[in-house]
């Protein structure tokens, strides 16, 4: 076997094989039905006589058969323009008399161009030249093993059939095809069947029907192609709105977040403030608690608040049962002397200084938090401002405390 040889898959015929054998499961009413065989009118001359004869489905009818003398245009007329032959096609079948056939061996290489190979060696093959005669080829046989094909040549004398069909259009006949009595064509099959008439003889065909068909044709590939990328294309601009949408929103969101974040960042801040606020007691409760523990024999010259510590410094005669004092209020916590206690020699008070960290009492605490929570962010935070009271004595008033700030 040799794998090397060149494959030509012919697509027409093993198509038209393969419809021949899907109708053949068809059966032959329903076939009828949608297939109208091939009417075909087969004229035959010969120097004496005309024979037209009727085909159709491989069966055939003569339908006259008279002396070539008695021929007119009115007896031919009569006999072919019957309704049942008005779709028939006309063939010219020219006798052995007036046609050669004769089958030739080539080797399988000039498959693609047999026409043009006979062309050259006509003269070889018959006593004609290739100028003199009209001729055609048909393939009847390939032998791939062997790389070899039979070709049948079927050929005419230019004047031979342009006389013939001179007698045909006289008579009223539009002869479309020319085969050869001793190779007839297959009437089933004309459109791939082979022809001797040359294209100068040939009736002109419109093309309307061709173009319209093609046109509709067109149509229904646009029609289809549209069908199917339309909706395609609505899902594509669907997509892309969606996206424009999606994006916008996605910026929404972003802004929306950045302002909540903001918002949070606030919220922390006033939470901080608040609880910085509320962590310790005012001020002026400070002042009013160390006004009611101060005794009227004691006074202070110098008292110093800065982050939630205090600093006292004065003259009392017991500074001990001052700092006890201070010790049991609410408001202060680790109270103790900041500098040894001296005693004047001359008024015999003692002087002291004393340090305490300010607390805020339970009580006192909720009520802040619960104000604090009203006012949010309207109320001051006291460790923000730094107090530096100074309070200087006065030995000569009448209650003998005297608070200068």
């Amino acid at each position: 076997m040799n794998l090397n040889r060149n494959v030509n898959i012919q697509i027409k015929p093993f198509l038209r094989w393969w419809g021949r054998e899907l109708a053949f499961l068809i059966p032959v009413k329903v076939r009828q039905f949608f297939h109208t065989p091939t009417r075909a009118i087969i004229i035959l001359p010969t120097n004496d006589t005309l024979t037209i004869c009727y085909e159709v489905d491989g069966k055939k009818e003569i339908l006259m058969s008279i002396a070539r003398q008695d021929a007119s245009i009115e007896t031919v007329a009569n006999v072919i323009n019957e309704a049942r032959f008005k779709d028939a096609i006309f063939i010219l079948r020219l006798s052995s008399q007036d046609a050669l056939c004769k089958t030739l061996t080539l080797p399988l290489a000039a498959q693609n161009n047999v026409n043009q190979v006979v062309g050259y060696e006509l003269d070889r093959y018959t006593p004609f030249n290739v100028t003199q005669v009209y001729f055609t080829t048909h393939i009847a046989h390939i032998d791939t093993n062997a790389e070899y094909m039979t070709v049948q040549l079927l050929l005419t004398t230019k004047k031979t059939l342009e006389t013939r069909c001179k007698q045909c259009k006289a008579l009223g006949i539009r002869v479309q095809y020319v085969d050869i009595e001793s190779y007839p064509c297959n009437v089933e099959e004309i459109n791939q069947a082979y022809t001797l008439l040359p294209a100068h003889l040939q009736i002109k065909r419109t093309n309307t029907p061709r173009r319209i068909m093609l046109g509709l044709v067109m149509l229904l590939s646009v029609l289809s192609l549209t069908s199917l990328l339309l909706p395609m294309w609505l899902e594509y601009q669907s997509v892309n709105e969606l996206q424009l949408k999606i994006t916008r929103i996605e910026k929404e969101a972003k802004a929306v977040k950045t302002l909540q974040a903001e918002i949070e960042t606030l919220n922390e801040e006033n939470q901080s403030l608040i609880a910085e606020k509320t962590a310790m007691p005012p001020m002026v409760a400070v002042l009013n608690e160390l006004s009611a523990l101060m005794h009227d024999d004691s006074w202070l010259a110098y008292l110093q608040y800065s982050d939630g510590q205090l600093q006292l410094q004065g003259e009392s005669p017991a500074a001990s049962n001052l700092l006890a004092d201070l010790e049991a209020s609410d408001y202060f916590a680790k109270v103790n002397f900041a500098s040894p206690v001296t005693q004047d020699k001359a008024s015999g008070v003692e002087r002291f200084q004393i340090s305490a960290e300010i607390t805020k009492p339970v009580a006192a605490a909720t009520d802040s938090e619960e104000s604090a929570q009203e006012t949010q962010s309207n109320s001051e935070s006291p460790e923000d401002a730094s107090a530096n009271i100074e309070m200087t004595n006065n030995p000569s008033s009448e209650n003998g405390n005297t608070t200068n700030e």
